[in-house]
């Protein structure tokens, strides 16, 4: 019986979605004085993660005839597509001195990764800035 490609889990597909809930709860936890720092680092912390291993972005993992790489769903800024390859290709891409470049040009290639590359930096920022005494106020 053929599929129609939809995620038919409990949440129906909405499970990858989960840090965008973390972000708005950040968000919220910035805005609510009442939040102490450990909430804001766990949230910093959740949003990072989501962003580096979950977050449907593009492979963008270096294709033989194409100049914008392989253009296929990824889970995640650091892991590429469903081919093997192209994961050990993107690891490669942060070891190697020569193509970091190329990493970091790929986090902003198109709209989606520009967004999951500027919430991965801003939760970062946060759980910095949380973890510095004086900057929350609680």
């Amino acid at each position: 019986m053929a599929t129609s490609g939809a995620k038919s889990g409990r949440f129906g597909g909405l499970d990858r979605w989960w840090g965008v809930l973390a972000g708005a709860l950040l968000i919220a936890a910035w805005i609510n004085s009442a939040a102490g720092p450990a909430v804001v680092i766990t949230l910093s912390a959740a949003v990072l993660l989501w962003c580096f291993f979950q977050a449907p972005v593009t492979c963008g993992a270096p294709v033989r005839g194409r100049v914008d790489g392989c253009r296929n769903n990824a889970s995640g800024l650091l892991l590429g597509c469903h081919i093997h390859q192209h994961r050990w290709q993107k690891l490669k891409m942060l070891i190697l001195r020569r193509q970091v470049r190329a990493f970091c040009s790929g986090l902003f290639s198109d709209g989606k990764a520009a967004i999951v590359t500027l919430a991965g930096v801003g939760s970062f920022i946060s759980g910095l800035a949380a973890l510095v005494p004086g900057v929350v106020v609680t």
